[in-house]
């Protein structure tokens, strides 16, 4: 294999491993050999499990969501939905990001690392989501930006990654109503008056 080959087989064992032993069994053995590489390779590109992983995960997560602006705050809301119900609905996802959490709480560099990730997550979806729905006029100008993103991701991230409970379409539209009335989101954006008819 390339040399990019190899880190590629690497991050993407790595990820399958996690999610089928946790990372309290992980092993740069079964990592290796899972991706069918030495463990050579892989400590020539990270100095222990604890860098390969947080590398690995911290970029997963910090993926770029796609552009969200249907021009409405609900179509936002829809759009982002299906978004990351697909993501949380993945296998390694939904398997990886409970025992990560776990782990965090007693591994405070891990803690520190999804903590930067989840912030800066949360400053994309408030800066882009919440912004253009206040300039657009359907959310207050006051609006708590980090109210309003436990508000979003919160139920799914529960309903998903905690209670185990399947995700409908019908599900994702009451969601999308709740998310935006509990935001206090005017039905509509406010339309200028037109001017009077001169005739």
């Amino acid at each position: 294999m390339l040399r990019g080959e190899i880190t590629t087989a690497i991050r993407r064992a790595l990820m399958q491993e996690l999610a089928a032993v946790g990372y309290g069994r992980l092993s740069i053995e079964a990592v290796a050999r899972r991706a069918g590489v030495s463990k050579t390779a892989i400590y020539r590109r990270w100095n222990s499990k604890l860098d390969l992983v947080l590398e690995v995960v911290a970029a997963a997560a910090g993926r770029r969501l796609p552009a969200l602006d249907t021009g409405t705050l609900r179509g936002d809301l829809s759009l982002l939905f299906q978004v990351l119900a697909h993501a949380l609905r993945h296998p390694l996802a939904s398997q990886i990001i409970p025992d990560l959490l776990a782990e965090a709480a007693r591994n405070p560099t891990i803690d520190e690392t999804l903590q930067r990730v989840l912030r800066a997550r949360q400053q994309e979806v408030a800066g882009e989501l919440i912004g253009r729905a206040v300039r657009r006029g359907e959310l207050p100008a006051d609006t708590d930006p980090d109210v309003a993103v436990d508000l979003i991701v919160g139920p799914l991230y529960w309903r998903i990654a905690i209670a185990r409970t399947p995700v409908t379409d019908s599900y994702l539209e009451a969601l999308v109503e709740s998310v935006a009335s509990g935001l206090g989101a005017q039905d509509s954006v406010p339309r200028q008056r037109s001017a009077p008819d001169p005739g």
